[in-house]
């Protein structure tokens, strides 16, 4: 496996900045995107997941889909990104192989939707030929020395406490890191 092609780090110190940096992002995705979400529970995949909704202006609303595995989320009209990419969001926490998430035929919408995998890193790489990982990461006690560790930390109203999100570009679509990933964060969550 070829390593990323570059890679950002992100501190955030709030939930709104998470949702904000990622509707930035959401902004520039294209249909066909991949993006493969990781981080332990409570470290902001969905919250990170709502703001790329928002910047792809998809319909609100969305959730987790731990026990459905996929929720689309089609793109509004009257939205920013009027006839942009569906939104296609899968939790492969449940899935054990690259040949379960095979079973849920996103092959069928990857062409046409921007498709974000949380738990998915060794399950969906083989999915396109770039991928954009993103890594969120609960900075415990406010010390962001322990970003390689596992936390087991089930405490999901936290919101506010600070995370550093990581980000790195796989494959020709990714060859350089979008402008808004080296910037300052975008203001506010809207």
């Amino acid at each position: 496996m070829t390593g990323p092609q570059w890679e950002r780090r992100i501190q955030v110190t709030t939930a709104e900045q998470t949702h904000a940096l990622a509707a930035a992002l959401g902004g520039v995705l294209e249909a066909g995107d991949l993006l493969i979400l990781t981080g332990e529970l409570g470290a902001g995949k969905t919250t990170f997941t709502q703001g790329l909704g928002e910047g792809l202006g998809v319909r609100p609303g969305i959730i987790s889909p731990t026990f459905v595995l996929v929720r689309i989320h089609p793109n509004l009209a009257e939205g920013p990104r009027p006839g942009g990419p569906d939104l296609v969001h899968v939790d492969a926490y449940r899935l054990d192989s690259a040949a379960e998430v095979d079973d849920i035929d996103l092959e069928n919408t990857m062409d046409t939707s921007v498709t974000v995998v949380e738990w998915g890193r060794d399950r969906v790489e083989h999915l396109a030929e770039s991928r954009l990982e993103v890594d969120l990461h609960r900075a415990v006690g406010g010390d962001s020395a322990h970003l390689d560790k596992a936390v087991l930390d089930f405490e999901t109203e936290d919101d506010d406490e600070p995370r550093t999100i990581v980000f790195r570009g796989f494959g020709p679509r990714w060859s350089e890191a979008p402008g808004i990933l080296g910037t300052a964060l975008p203001e506010g969550g809207n």
